[in-house]
């Protein structure tokens, strides 16, 4: 198959080197360019038009968003945020998920070029997704064949895998939910249609470190349920969601009597993520057994399957969002193909179907 065509924007002539020494190290990326600011890109375009397109926000002449909006309302392509995040940069790629942005990389203030070089493997799975991914009607293209991916660590380097009888439904319902690219909208509109006093709410979306803040202070805005970033030892009540907090450790829902609660642990990656949806879900096998629902949502990979499976064989509900639906139908397939959802379901059933679930 065709390779995915990439185009890189960035004014750092170190960070266009560094980003296309990466991409091009993978034989299922084509880097076709590279520009300085979007003008430049835009005349690229013109040329030869990418499959995915690298972007940074802060860039001379015409700023990031503004040049994403543009595109979006002429060439709707793939494009993934490229920029320095700080606690303050948080809402301007939460902006540039709302424009259209299908996922974000990080660079650091300083060092960019190691940091970038270190997060190599992320950095080329994240433009597969982008690849992959439905912008505005625009179809994902297929999955290059390429090399074997590197081996992925299962949740079994963090929590052994439960055992024993599946729980019986003895506690107040929880629900546990796994998301990834095109994940930050999908939870969006499913927590929007939520009522206040829903049951307390487990997310885990693949988001970096500083994101998934300022992710929970938004949704908590606009839904009618609390919304904040899950701390060690949160507990899990009713109206409230808490989500993991993204960059380098596992949240994992516990169980103290009748109360469930939410461990932030340091950990290997799993699935090549940490947090890991895989991890999230085999704790509510062992912590809720059947006082669970476990439902994953848009995103590339398989983080999330097998967790999904053991959730289901300890007696909880479990469903899938459906591939049209989906912004990239990579988790929910393998889940499906498990045999791990009761049910596959679209995006706006979705809260429907978890009310129904958690309804005594």
């Amino acid at each position: 198959m065709p390779k995915i065509r990439v185009l890189i924007v960035d004014d750092s002539a170190s960070v266009r080197q560094t980003m296309s020494a990466i991409l091009s190290e993978d034989p299922a990326i084509e880097v076709i360019g590279t520009a300085a600011d979007p003008f430049s890109a835009a005349k690229r375009i013109q040329e030869e038009v990418p499959d995915v397109i690298t972007l940074d926000v802060e860039m001379p002449r015409m700023d990031g968003i503004t040049f994403l909006r543009k595109l979006m309302a002429q060439c709707p392509l793939p494009v993934v945020m490229c920029s320095s995040l700080t606690e303050n940069g948080s809402e301007t790629l939460l902006q540039a998920m709302e424009a259209g942005a299908v996922d974000v990389i990080l660079k650091p203030r300083v060092g960019v070029a190691d940091h970038l070089a270190e997060h190599h493997l992320q950095i080329r799975d994240v433009v597969k997704a982008a690849a992959r991914a439905k912008v505005r009607g625009r179809p994902g293209k297929p999955m290059p064949t390429a090399e074997a991916p590197a081996k992925k660590l299962t949740a079994d380097a963090v929590l052994p895998p439960p055992s024993g009888k599946p729980m019986s439904r003895t506690t107040e319902m929880v629900v546990c939910m796994g998301a990834s690219t095109g994940g930050t909208e999908a939870l969006r509109e499913v927590l929007e249609a939520l009522p206040a006093n829903s049951p307390g709410i487990v997310i885990v979306q693949h988001m970096p470190e500083h994101f998934t803040r300022a992710f929970a202070q938004r949704l908590n805005g606009l839904c009618q349920v609390d919304v904040k970033e899950a701390a060690d030892g949160d507990p899990v009540l009713r109206g409230q969601v808490l989500i993991a907090p993204g960059g380098g450790k596992h949240t994992m829902l516990e169980r103290q009597g009748a109360r469930y609660y939410v461990s932030v642990r340091d950990g290997p990656l799993v699935s090549r993520h940490r947090p890991s949806v895989d991890v999230l879900f085999r704790s509510a096998a062992r912590a809720a057994g059947s006082n669970a629902v476990g439902i994953i949502m848009t995103g590339m990979g398989d983080d999330g399957a097998r967790g999904l499976l053991e959730m289901r064989q300890a007696g909880a509900r479990t469903f899938a969002q459906d591939e049209a639906s989906s912004v990239v139908f990579g988790m929910p397939k393998e889940a499906i193909a498990r045999d791990a959802a009761d049910k596959i379901i679209p995006l706006g059933q979705i809260a429907r179907e978890l009310l129904s679930a958690t309804a005594r």
